[in-house]
């Protein structure tokens, strides 16, 4: 059960049903949209941010997309699990006030090099009333410049990429988002934190982003969802492609299986790309293969 601090976020302790997820859409200060195994998800990405790496200026949809999950239990409980990205000041403001509120922190690392600003990423879990826990979070999120509010429609650009290409190659389908072509490829098996099943919107996925960087090239960057016996042989793929290695950690504290998650990076042809990162993906028990 998460325990509230004295920072103002009783007053939005009604008791709710976790499936009333407009409360928990208020509480938090942005909506969300019912996902995948009736998870409810909200994605809050960095748009106050301007990160370079490699000369490429990084669009929020391929690295810097925080995020938090909503998944109903039972007696009106959630579990909540997210990936918050933060600048290095903002870091330890935030773990106060999600400390004081009895939300965990399971990780905290990197997942590039060289991006300038630097950037780091906090992975966050908590049990209990949905609309409390997501009270906290704001709270810590008001300590960062982590844009709120409704996100400004966009209207949609074509992306200079072939995605017929990519969803051959890597046997799956992708989306277009904000500029970005992702990926989110579950693994065979259910993993579990808590003992709780998590769906693949709880971040149990794979994720892989191509965002275009133009002649048919593209900044390529997301993590694989790997068992330890699959993480040497995926570095072995990824490098033999010219694909970087940037980061290996966990992101949960009490996983089963035990997972970790390697991110990696790329400016390379797309198709180039593609291929290395489906011969990496064949060392993975992927759903469905």
């Amino acid at each position: 059960m998460v325990v509230m601090g004295a920072l103002g976020v009783a007053a939005l302790a009604l008791p709710v049903r976790a499936a009333d997820w407009s409360a928990v859409s208020k509480a938090l200060g942005r909506p969300g949209a019912v996902q995948a195994g009736g998870v409810y998800r909200v994605g809050m990405p960095r748009s106050d941010l301007r990160v370079t790496l490699d000369g490429v200026a990084i669009k929020p949809a391929l690295a810097l997309g925080s995020w938090v999950a909503f998944h109903e239990e039972a007696g009106g409980q959630a579990m909540v699990m997210g990936d918050l990205v933060l600048t290095q000041s903002e870091v330890n403001p935030v773990i106060d006030v999600l400390e004081a509120n009895g939300i965990e922190i399971t990780a905290l690392h990197n997942h590039l090099l060289r991006s300038t600003p630097a950037t780091m990423y906090m992975h966050v879990e908590g049990r209990g009333d949905p609309v409390r826990i997501a009270a906290a979070l704001r709270e810590a999120l008001a300590k960062t410049g982590t844009p709120l509010g409704a996100a400004p429609a966009v209207k949609p650009a074509p992306l200079a990429l072939d995605t017929d290409m990519l969803d051959r190659v890597l046997g799956a389908k992708g989306t277009a988002n904000g500029g970005v072509y992702g990926f989110s490829i579950p693994r065979a098996e259910a993993p579990r934190s808590g003992g709780m099943p998590l769906p693949p919107p709880m971040g149990a996925a794979i994720g892989i982003n191509f965002q275009p960087t133009g002649a048919g090239r593209a900044a390529t960057t997301g993590d694989f969802v790997l068992t330890a016996e699959e993480v040497n042989p995926v570095i072995r793929s990824l490098r033999a492609a010219g694909i970087e290695i940037t980061a290996i950690h966990n992101h949960m504290l009490d996983d089963e299986p035990r997972l970790f998650f390697m991110h990696f990076w790329a400016n390379e042809e797309a198709a180039k790309e593609g291929r290395g990162l489906r011969a990496a993906l064949d060392h993975v028990k992927i759903a469905g293969r």
